[in-house]
């Protein structure tokens, strides 16, 4: 069995999260959403749970940071393309997410990011596969 990850992020309202994402194109593990959390599906083995405020309380011993006024985590995510990273950047601007960073052009990686409604910095990227070196 190959590792799966599970990124847990603290939402405002967890509908408007969910319409959010949506919107973007990714679906939900309905075997693991409720009126408290909402399994994001990013691909096969990688996954972020939208959980509420009172819920994610549940799983920490001090408080939740404001993403608004600090950065918590920047949870990255590869694309298929240039094109795609451009593409899922401006429907996320449209569909209420705010500007994070400049695009980055470094020739062989390109990428940008932007805030979801909590401020949770999403990175969007796209690497050349001739770039990465086998293992």
């Amino acid at each position: 069995m190959s590792r799966q990850l599970f990124v847990n992020l603290p939402v405002r309202d967890l509908a408007k999260s969910t319409a959010f994402f949506k919107k973007l194109g990714f679906t939900f593990n309905e075997q693991f959403t409720d009126a408290t959390a909402a399994c994001l599906v990013i691909s096969e083995h990688n996954f972020a749970m939208l959980l509420t405020h009172e819920k994610f309380k549940q799983f920490i011993v001090n408080g939740i940071a404001d993403a608004m006024t600090t950065t918590e985590v920047l949870v990255a995510i590869s694309c298929v393309s240039r094109e795609e990273v451009d593409k899922l950047t401006t429907t996320a601007l449209s569909a209420g997410g705010s500007p994070h960073m400049p695009a980055q052009d470094h020739g062989f990686m390109y990428g940008t990011s932007f805030r979801d409604p909590d401020g949770h910095v999403w990175e969007l990227f796209w690497m050349d596969p001739k770039a990465v070196q086998p293992q």
